[in-house]
């Protein structure tokens, strides 16, 4: 089709990967939703069946958005964290995690991890526009976080703070892998004064519709996914100290108008210290 990729994308290390345009990607997907170009037809489709099912997907995805861009903000240019390790991160779009960070700090460091083919293809060009030095990429699963932890640690150093950044990915971790266990491991590998910054979609807001949406993305999508609820959401912050205002809808974490906070966003939002 024109305008969309080959089956083949080249790796990080220089080995090629299969980019499987056949079945629907949330990757793609979800930059279907937030205005992005680098989705297939099928990934458009799904888009618009998950619309269907619950219009405020498009709402939330971009509220998911603004609360990676706020929180960024806020732990680089009020908290003073330069390190940043962004699991899940998705394919580029604007004011990915680096630009925001050293735009506030340029000595701040980024590591991205994920492991979509796609996003990989994005990667060279995501590592040129930052200072030499100051951001990686691994092609890494958040199901193996001692592999990230240990790739992440030749840019990083893990024994001063880092800021770890789970933007809603979780929720392709099902209860069966575990996710708090992840969680933790990332966690405790990490010094006091590190943070988690996380986002969930929401099983509990506008449950009915988000319900449906849920079982159409499953039905389409290459991966399973496991909405939540606040409480579930909760368990991953457990031991940390919240901060203000707490566990809430990502748009209303800290909003920048009263209007950006009364967006439907069913997707849950919190940022927690290691005390």
């Amino acid at each position: 089709m024109p305008g969309e990729w080959s089956r083949e994308a080249v790796l990080s290390g220089g080995e090629p990967g299969v980019v499987d345009s056949s079945v629907a990607h949330c990757a793609r997907v979800y930059d279907y939703w937030l205005g992005g170009k680098d989705n297939f037809a099928l990934d458009r489709a799904a888009g618009e069946q998950a619309k269907k099912a619950f219009p405020g997907i498009v709402v939330s995805a971009r509220a998911n958005r603004g609360f990676l861009a706020r929180a960024v903000r806020f732990l680089a240019g009020e908290v003073g964290i330069r390190q940043f390790l962004d699991i899940g991160t998705g394919i580029p779009t604007r004011d990915n995690t680096h630009e925001i960070a050293q735009r506030a700090a340029p000595q701040s460091r980024v590591v991205y991890a994920d492991n979509d083919p796609i996003v990989l293809t994005h990667a060279r060009a995501l590592l040129a526009s930052g200072p030499e030095g100051t951001i990686d990429y691994l092609d890494a699963d958040l199901r193996d976080p001692r592999k990230i932890l240990d790739a992440a640690g030749l840019l990083l150093d893990v024994r001063r703070p880092v800021a770890v950044l789970l933007m809603a990915v979780l929720q392709h971790i099902d209860d069966a892998d575990d996710p708090y266990a992840i969680v933790g491991t990332l966690m405790a590998a990490l010094p006091r004064g590190s943070y988690l910054a996380l986002s969930h979609p929401a099983s509990d807001i506008s449950a009915r519709s988000v319900a449906k949406m849920a079982d159409v993305l499953s039905s389409v999508l290459a991966e399973q996914i496991t909405f939540r609820d606040r409480t579930a959401v909760a368990r991953f912050f457990q031991g940390m100290e919240l901060l203000d205002p707490g566990i809430v809808r990502a748009s209303q974490w800290r909003p920048a108008t009263g209007i950006m906070a009364a967006g439907p966003a069913a997707i849950w939002a919190g940022l927690a210290r290691k005390t």
